[in-house]
């Protein structure tokens, strides 16, 4: 059975895309979990996609940050963090990132509805700078690529099945879609991973998708690992009141 390390404890969480209310809640959720279930080395990933869609992708990195002044947490870079940051340098990419949640992102910062609608898109190229902080940009352009935990692989999306771990590709591991989830091979290490939505955590032996789709069903989810164990944490917003689920109460 894959495992993690002997000691430790992971909680992979997947695409959380704005979603500061879920987010917040999961939170709670996982450290109620790490400081009912032992001691043990405990460690958090966030499987990337933090921003774009929800309404408070600030939020959302900001309290990230926060999180991270308290225990270990790693956060690998999505798709989404990735067109952020070229819209910065390409307009064209900025024309498309508003097109995929990206005008949400950017209402999260410092900046009016009405000023935003007020813009044409090259006035917003040129002031997108002073919008988002450069600190906030390279904050983000330090999240990680990939991360290997005993015998198991972090990533946004996937990884080529043609290719060793040791020789993968960033825009495969941001970007990767069907070549990945058709493989019906190993990859060498079982493979923890968000941006493919399914209803529920998708466990294949090979892979384990933990995409819940928070944006559009309001359930974000954590899995975790200790030992060759897995169980899995959601955050659900029903009607607006955010409950939160341990493995055997996940619908």
């Amino acid at each position: 059975m894959p495992a993690v390390p002997a000691g430790t404890r992971y909680y992979a969480i997947g695409d959380i895309h704005g979603q500061l209310d879920l987010f917040k809640a999961l939170i709670k959720a996982v450290e109620a979990d790490d400081a009912e279930a032992g001691e043990a080395e405990s460690h958090v990933i966030l499987l990337g996609d933090l921003v774009d869609r929800g309404d408070d992708s600030a939020g959302v990195i900001a309290r990230a940050r926060k999180w991270q002044q308290k225990r270990s947490v790693r956060i690998l870079a999505g798709n989404h963090e990735e067109m952020f940051l070229e819209a910065f340098d390409d307009i064209d990419v900025l024309r498309h990132f508003l097109k995929h949640g990206g005008r949400e992102t950017i209402l999260s910062y410092d900046i009016t509805p009405k000023k935003f609608n007020a813009m044409s898109l090259e006035e917003l190229f040129k002031a997108l700078p002073e919008i988002v902080p450069a600190e906030e940009r390279a904050y983000v352009e330090a999240f990680e690529e990939m991360i290997i935990a005993g015998d198991y692989l972090f990533v946004h999306a996937g990884i080529d099945p043609a290719r060793p771990i040791d020789e993968q590709k960033r825009s495969d591991m941001l970007w990767i879609r069907d070549r990945f989830l058709r493989h019906q091979g190993g990859f060498g290490k079982v493979v923890v991973h968000g941006h493919t939505i399914f209803p529920n955590v998708m466990d294949n032996g090979h892979r384990i998708g933990v995409d819940t789709g928070a944006f559009r069903s309001g359930v974000l989810t954590a899995l975790v690992l200790e030992g060759a164990e897995k169980r899995i944490l959601q955050a659900v917003d029903d009607n607006g009141t955010i409950k939160t689920f341990n493995e055997e109460q996940v619908r």
